[in-house]
């Protein structure tokens, strides 16, 4: 096991629901931060924050950064697959989308990570009762967004944006499983350097095309503080952690807390109802995301 890591295998828990309340929140904050700032403003400013955050955080306690290219490459590409890239795709599609939606469609990240596994980690085995999950997540999705009757008046590239994000989720998942967690540093370590990088990535995007698009309010300013500091910044220790010590399908089912909170704060505090559609579509990828994680097994026998 890796310095600065002494937890015991359960003890990944309290870590594992408070990143799903975290990240259940970051819907909420994202719309927030759309009300002053540009996708890519909402996207550059929450890894900034975040990265921020984290670097004093890990000077405070001498954490060891990594120190080899190598391990920085391999930092960037997972800052791409699950800062960067989500983060974008994500403030764009809630241009045009709920965060009820957004929180919904999220849920889909552990069918495309098992995906994900199927075609490109196949060292980790995927069974039957989770290729009928996958088969039920689409399903679920279909519902969801309305894609049976015509997307309800969804937008169809907001819904595209979506789910090209979790499928980026679903690759990182593995990645950072089979080159990340096994270096010799501390979670808070990979998780600055991470986020770090995804500043660094965004940064000349965001000052050619600017990051705000109105005045600065104070919901975005308090939105962008907590998307940035905690659900970008601090999360993401507990996010290593939880891959490190449950495997990368088990971290990923974190999406079985967020899109609950995410549709309990879209109704209370943004006022988005969610259609049978979106309860339907979701409660079936909820489904979907217990049988990829074999928490519901078709083939258990009594």
């Amino acid at each position: 096991m890796s310095r600065g890591l002494t937890f015991s295998k359960s003890s990944w828990l309290p870590g594992f629901i408070a990143l799903g309340i975290t990240w259940g929140s970051s819907f909420l904050f994202i719309k927030w931060g759309l009300l002053s700032l540009t996708p890519i403003g909402v996207t550059f400013l929450r890894c900034s924050i975040g990265g921020s955050a984290l670097l004093i955080f890990a000077l405070v306690t001498r954490t060891k950064l990594p120190n080899k290219p190598m391990h920085w490459f391999h930092l960037a590409v997972v800052a791409i697959l699950l800062n960067a890239g989500p983060g974008y795709l994500f403030a764009v599609s809630e241009t045009h989308l709920s965060s009820v939606m957004a929180g919904l469609l999220n849920a889909t990240t552990p069918l495309m990570t098992v995906i994900v596994i199927a075609f490109g980690f196949r060292e980790q085995k995927i069974n039957r009762d989770q290729m009928i999950g996958v088969l039920v997540g689409f399903l679920g999705i279909a519902i969801l967004t309305g894609a049976l009757t015509g997307l309800h008046g969804n937008n169809a590239m907001a819904i595209a944006g979506l789910l090209l994000a979790t499928f980026l989720y679903g690759i990182s998942a593995p990645y950072s499983k089979r080159f990340i967690t096994p270096l010799d540093y501390s979670s808070t370590a990979l998780a600055t350097g991470q986020v770090i990088s995804a500043a660094v990535l965004l940064a000349p995007c965001a000052f050619l095309t600017g990051v705000t698009q109105a005045p600065w309010q104070s919901k975005s300013l308090w939105g962008m503080l907590a998307l940035g500091a905690i659900g970008t910044g601090f999360a993401y220790i507990w996010h290593f952690r939880n891959v490190r010590l449950a495997g990368s399908a088990i971290a990923s089912s974190v999406t079985y807390i967020t899109p609950v909170v995410a549709t309990l704060l879209g109704i209370w505090l943004l006022r988005e109802p969610p259609t049978i559609s979106q309860l339907i579509g979701g409660a079936l990828v909820l489904l979907s995301a217990a049988m990829i994680q074999k928490k519901i097994s078709l083939s258990k026998k009594y």
